[in-house]
């Protein structure tokens, strides 16, 4: 991600941690105690992910329209590249 402090991924890198599940939701901010009306949609995303252990862990955030639109075009580019192996 850009702007981001974290080392770039290494596909040989062993993989520590397992996605076992992946919710979403589309929520609209209405109001806030700072603002009458916000009427903003955002995508809350929820995911359950295993350690090597077998830990169990939630993680969840919540990403803004052109955010989640930024995150399904790189998901999109995924597939295709894993369509082409």
């Amino acid at each position: 991600m850009e702007g981001s402090s974290e080392p770039p991924l290494d596909a040989k890198a062993e993989v520590t941690t397992q996605l076992i599940d992946f919710q979403w939701k589309l929520g609209m901010a209405v109001s806030s105690d700072s603002c009458r009306s916000l009427k903003y949609p955002y995508i809350a995303v929820m995911l359950k992910v295993a350690d090597h252990s077998g830990h169990v862990k939630n993680k969840s955030f919540e990403m803004t329209i052109p955010q989640f639109q930024n995150f399904y075009r790189q998901f999109k580019e995924i597939a295709a590249i894993i369509e082409t192996v």
